[in-house]
């Protein structure tokens, strides 16, 4: 706040001094020393009006203090009269100003703020502008010309009082209605706070007619948004850069967070129900109870001690496990032949660390990113960012546009599941080596109570062969003849007792070798298994089983873990072979069981739950029509418990196979259909063979109508389980139902006189219009030979001896062919039109 003193009298004239380091300097907002300048305002303008008062010069008479507390000055406002009228201004200013000096030192100076000796006055040549904004003093002075341009001397002069300059910087071009203006910079910011509010609004004469106005303002050292905008104008350097320290962030921080997760997950580290107070509270509390209900539940025995066929698989698992893992264990059957369980049983008993990845889920993903969220869900893969890819293609997009290449920051489905499985297999390091640290601790335990038995074993073996000596006698006998107290008479053989240490070492020492050998088997390694590997019909997934198939194959030659895979289609075991070319794939097959193995199933089964049933012979038929599928086999049981009869159940079983199969393989409508990868008149011609027949010859099917060489057709059937390919030296060579139960849905199928009339008129207009195309060939290709027939030359000679001619046996050919069509179309219309009439009938 300005203190007024005095008016100015006639007469006189009126001028400002600018009073430097009174107040401290605000250089920002968070300036602390500006409020001790404001709590000692009142007794430093009182103490520079005493000092001032005293001035006379030219009868100077202050008029009113303006402190300047942002710049550290203070404006004075004063009053004079000069001598003579006629004298220069400037001079008489001067004079002034030395008397203010003057007077300032015989009062120690000037006053400031740390309460030293303070700056000096300076008469202010322009025009006074106080402001209170947020623009604070700065070494950098932006001056700018209301007129001509001012030089670099003249303003190199006119400002170097103030200062010492360490640099001026020339007028440089301007967007036009703008000012030209110079830059100087001042070595001390107290300088450039003297020149910016002495020579703020100086009108500075040039050589027009009219004199240049100065006008000074601070410009910050590092001028706002300097940083972003050099960023912003230079994206082919600072993008790469980015993408750098992304990455260098993404590899130091998340990577290993994300290892340590999912290690957590496989070692039950978040898993409450593994915490010591959360099992001590199930032990003491409910499991008193539950466990009272539990002790006369009786544990159901193993299928494969009545499935015979299923003893072989097992002991291969258990031999791939048991060895050191070279390569991947493959295990292939249909649907619902028991490869989960019988897999979650070998596990379970070998107590390892399991890893699942079930790929079904996976496929159920829609978009990239549901896919990754689910890997990572299932691995316990986090933090995981999976919108981010999203947001990085956007930003790929803009650095086309500005740079002309892409940034690199969004990547592919492969690259996002190979980082996701990059960081597993990190993880799955960790548990091993967590494992073989508790092995060691485990043996380290072991050999320690081992010792100790051996000690207390040789202590004893002393006594009974009296030559133990306790030391602790000694000390209670005493020196002397009483010390013979500690020895006694028994005696000391220490052969005996070096022998008896010597073989008990050698004994030690082989039980450390055969601890040493278990630390280096293969107990230690996880377990990963990969579920439903297989494609879905119509899934584009095809990208996930190979980085799926890559990543086994590097932990079975990394032997970091061992790997299992389960699929329903053997043929699946090409993209493992592929990506393990050198080794080859443990292959483990599970098939259906017997007749004599699924009655001894169903009767174990059906034990259990107190239902004791002497299969007659019907009922046994009626069982072996499911076959030895598990799955049918477990819905047998179902509702055989639920009170119905075997009869029952399986003709309830093959009604329910015959609707799924209609909808399966001829799908709902029209539309639904188009979806499959096979037509209906395909699906009918192979379940019409397979109803009369247990197994079809697989080329036969194949080049036959309606495949015409069509392998997708069926390929697709077998994913889809409707069929099953067998194999002979590699090829396929029969084509079977792909459930046992299916040779009675195909027959029942079949036998639906409805359906089969249908189906049997959508094959015949198939192959009728195949005919009638072929029969529009034969005539173009006729007309064609009849033009050539009709310029060939003929000889009389080529009819004596017999001479052929290619165009008229080419023509003779196409007429039979044609006839032979033309038979066909004639045979299969009248089959439908007596098809049609039993349709009416119905």
């Amino acid at each position: 706040m300005s203190r007024r003193f005095c008016t100015s009298a006639k007469g006189t004239r009126e001028a400002w001094l600018f009073i430097d380091s009174v107040f401290p300097i605000q250089i920002a907002r968070w300036d602390l020393r500006h409020y001790l300048g404001i709590f000692r305002e009142e007794n430093l303008l009182e103490t520079l009006h005493a000092t001032l008062r005293n001035v006379t010069s030219h009868k100077f008479r202050v008029i009113a203090l303006e402190p300047q507390r942002k710049d550290g000055g203070v404006f004075v406002r004063f009053s004079y009269s000069p001598i003579n009228p006629e004298e220069d201004n400037d001079k008489t200013l001067e004079q002034i100003e030395a008397a203010v000096m003057e007077e300032a030192e015989k009062h120690s100076g000037l006053p400031s703020w740390l309460g030293f000796t303070g700056g000096r006055a300076w008469v202010v040549k322009g025009i006074p502008w106080k402001e209170d904004m947020n623009r604070f003093a700065s070494p950098i002075l932006k001056i700018a010309f209301e007129g001509t341009d001012v030089s670099e001397q003249a303003l190199y002069q006119l400002c170097r009082p103030y200062g010492r300059i360490r640099d001026l910087t020339p007028a440089g071009p301007v967007p036009a209605g703008a000012l030209r203006f110079t830059t100087i910079i001042f070595q001390r910011i107290q300088s450039a706070t003297i020149a910016r509010n002495v020579i703020h609004g100086l009108n500075y004469p040039s050589g027009s007619t009219s004199p240049t106005r100065l006008r000074v303002a601070y410009q910050k050292p590092i001028q706002a948004h300097a940083i972003r905008d050099w960023m912003s104008s230079h994206p082919k350097i600072m993008l790469p850069l980015l993408v750098f320290l992304f990455g260098t962030l993404t590899y130091t921080i998340f990577d290993p967070i994300r290892s340590f997760m999912i290690e957590g997950k496989m070692l039950e580290w978040f898993d409450y129900r593994k915490f010591k107070l959360y099992r001590w509270l199930q032990v003491s509390t409910f499991g008193r109870f539950v466990g009272t209900l539990n002790s006369s539940t009786v544990k159901e025995t193993s299928p494969a001690a009545v499935w015979k066929e299923r003893k072989e698989a097992e002991t291969g698992m258990k031999a791939y496990l048991t060895d050191t893992p070279t390569t991947v264990a493959f295990v292939h059957g249909p649907q619902g032949s028991g490869k989960s369980r019988m897999l979650g049983t070998i596990v379970e008993e070998t107590g390892r660390t399991t890893l699942v990845i079930d790929c079904q889920d996976l496929q159920s993903a829609t978009t990239d990113s549901q896919l990754i969220g689910a890997l990572a869900a299932q691995t316990g893969y986090w933090p995981v960012f999976t919108s981010l890819n999203s947001m990085n293609n956007l930003i790929d997009l803009a650095s086309i546009g500005l740079i002309g290449q892409k940034t690199g920051l969004s990547s592919s489905l492969s690259d996002q599941l190979k980082e996701v499985l990059s960081a597993t297999e990190t993880a799955l390091k960790g548990v091993t080596s967590s494992h073989r640290a508790a092995i060691q601790r485990q043996i380290k335990n072991d050999q320690q109570r081992e010792v100790t038995r051996i000690q207390a074993e040789r202590r004893r073996n002393q006594i009974r062969q009296g030559v133990w000596h306790d030391g602790r006698l000694d000390c209670v006998a005493g020196n002397g003849i009483m010390s013979e107290l500690g020895i006694g008479d028994e005696r000391f053989d220490e052969a005996n007792a070096m022998s008896f240490t010597a073989k008990e070492h050698t004994e030690n020492e082989e039980k450390t070798g055969r601890y040493q050998q278990h630390f280096d088997t293969v107990n230690a390694l996880p377990i990963v298994v990969i579920r439903n590997y297989t494609t879905k019909i119509g899934s584009d997934r095809e990208e996930l089983l190979t980085v799926l198939a890559q990543w086994a194959a590097s932990l079975a030659e990394k032997q970091i873990a061992h790997v299992i895979v389960t699929s329903d289609n053997r043929e699946n075991s090409k993209r493992l072979a592929k990506a393990l070319p050198s080794k080859p794939i443990y292959t483990i097959a599970l098939s259906d069981a017997d007749a004599s193995g699924s009655l001894a199933f169903l009767k174990q089964k059906l034990g259990y739950t107190g239902i004791d049933i002497a299969f007659s012979a019907e009922q046994t038929k009626c069982v072996r029509r499911l076959g030895g599928r598990a799955s049918d086999l477990e819905s047998l049981i179902h509702k055989v418990r639920n009170g119905q009869s075997v009869e029952e159940a399986v003709e309830e079983i093959i009604n329910q196979g015959v609707s799924e199969l209609r909808k399966n393989a001829f799908g709902d409508d029209v539309d639904d259909a188009k979806s499959l990868l096979w037509t209906r008149e395909q699906a009918w011609r192979v379940i019409r063979l397979l109803s009369q027949q247990a197994e079809v010859p697989y080329y036969d099917v194949l080049v036959d109508f309606p495949f015409k060489g069509d392998e997708t057709a069926l390929r697709g059937m077998e994913h889809a389980e409707l069929i099953s390919i067998g194999t002979q030296e590699g090829r396929p060579s029969t084509i079977r139902p792909g459930k046992p139960v299916f040779r009675w849905v195909f027959e029942r199928l079949v036998n639906d006189r409805i359906f089969q009339t249908t189906q049997d008129i959508a094959l015949n207009e198939k192959i009728i219009n195949a005919a009638e195309s072929s029969i529009k060939t034969y005539e173009q290709e006729l007309m064609v030979l009849a033009e050539v027939l009709s310029v060939e030359p003929r000889h009389w000679w080529g009819f004596i001896f017999g001479m052929k001619s290619a165009s008229r046996e080419r023509a003779r050919y196409l007429a039979e062919k044609m006839l032979a069509a033309g038979g066909k179309i004639e045979r299969l219309e009248r089959e439908n039109v007596e098809l049609k009439k039993l349709l009416t009938k119905a």
